[in-house]
């Protein structure tokens, strides 16, 4: 099997993308977040402020049909990191993602896998691995029916008990 990439992944799934983020920060010198940090924050009503390209693959995804998901996993009182994320999610809303937050105290009871995941069409599995600073260092793809079939589980059961971003209040 050739290796795709996360963006090629999203580019030929039919049906579906699932998304699950468990850490409390990625990549924390990213200079976008460190401009957020200092206080810039995103205009809204300047789209090509904030427009890249990665909103436009979830655009053409949605328009293919495909429904796109994102489920965050956060710890209260959030980070400063999940405060960002949470302050620049409308953009991936717009785009056409639906994304959802779960407090990590209403997950006790739940199976959840020790990474972070993508999941195309509930049969293939990209799972990302990080550093203990964040920092995406491999991915790898699965196709495993016995362990995708435990991360749609894992996800739904996420999806479930997780808040609308419209209506999550980050503590």
């Amino acid at each position: 099997m050739v290796e795709r990439t996360l963006e090629q992944h999203l580019a030929v799934c039919t049906r579906s993308a699932l998304h699950l983020e468990m850490r409390d920060g990625y990549t924390l010198n990213d200079p976008d977040y460190h401009a957020w940090q200092a206080g810039h924050r995103i205009n809204l009503d300047d789209r090509t402020s904030w427009w890249r390209p990665w909103l436009q693959n979830i655009t053409d995804a949605t328009a293919r049909g495909v429904q796109v998901r994102r489920a965050r996993i956060v710890s209260e009182p959030i980070s400063a990191y999940i405060r960002y994320e949470y302050d620049i999610t409308v953009p991936n809303l717009r785009a056409g993602e639906q994304v959802r937050w779960l407090p990590r105290r209403r997950t006790t009871g739940l199976a959840l896998p020790g990474n972070d995941f993508w999941l195309f069409d509930e049969e293939v599995l990209l799972v990302h691995h990080f550093s203990g600073e964040g920092d995406k260092v491999s991915a790898e793809t699965v196709m495993d029916p016995q362990v995708v079939k435990f991360h749609v589980a894992a996800f739904e059961a996420v999806w479930e008990r997780a808040i609308s971003h419209d209506h999550y209040q980050p503590l």
